[in-house]
């Protein structure tokens, strides 16, 4: 996918409005500004920005589009992606939960200037951020599956729609949870890349623990 077919895809998918499009312009602007300092992308994806991030993070709105009321809750929001590219395309309340303080400060800055006042973040291990109901739970790079559901099964209930980029070893960390993890798991394709795949889940819990929250 070229910038251009990035740009493309968005304006199909979301029939972006001009507000929207300089707040996503403003975004990457403030996102490479602030790679000079930290590590917040690979430098080998500036040139490909739109596509390896952007459209990438917009394409898990189009795999939740059938959550309930609630929060999006983003584990280990980093550089805010997925959570604020989909912040800037949509109004669901978006928690964003980061331990890095560096990491903590670029996210409220952004939300500040953006003007998301449906965002919010909180500074912290993932384990101990306060329990919830989420509507959709997201997590890019942030840990391999049975550790990601082990940390953060108090922020689901069993309608939480969970969306997880796993890139080539999605069917590889499903087979890891098999035992000891029930729910309905399928697997679809990255549209930014037909080698990756996204875990999209519902109704998880811990095999042999009782019921999950309602």
């Amino acid at each position: 996918m070229t910038e251009d077919d990035a740009r493309a895809w968005l304006q199909a998918e979301f029939d972006v409005s001009r507000e929207t499009w300089q707040r996503l312009e403003d975004y990457v602007s403030l996102l490479l500004e602030a790679s000079k300092e930290q590590n917040l992308i690979a430098a080998s994806t500036v040139p490909h920005i739109w596509a390896r991030h952007v459209v990438d993070s917009a394409q898990l709105l189009l795999l939740a589009k059938d959550a309930g009321d609630g929060s999006w809750v983003d584990l280990g929001s980093g550089a805010g992606l997925p959570a604020l590219v989909i912040a800037c395309l949509d109004q669901r309340p978006m928690l964003m939960i980061e331990t890095r303080r560096k990491r903590v400060d670029f996210l409220n800055s952004v939300i500040d200037q953006l003007g998301l006042d449906h965002a919010k973040v909180f500074g912290g291990r993932v384990e101990v951020a306060p329990a919830m109901n989420a509507a959709v739970i997201s997590a890019r790079a942030y840990a391999p599956l049975p550790k990601l559901l082990a940390s953060a099964a108090h922020l689901a209930n069993k309608n939480s729609c969970w969306v997880l980029p796993k890139g080539r070893s999605a069917e590889n960390e499903l087979e890891a949870v098999r035992g000891s993890w029930q729910g309905v798991f399928h697997v679809e394709p990255s549209v930014t890349d037909r080698d990756s795949a996204i875990i999209v889940a519902r109704g998880v819990h811990p095999i042999g623990k009782g019921k999950h929250r309602p």
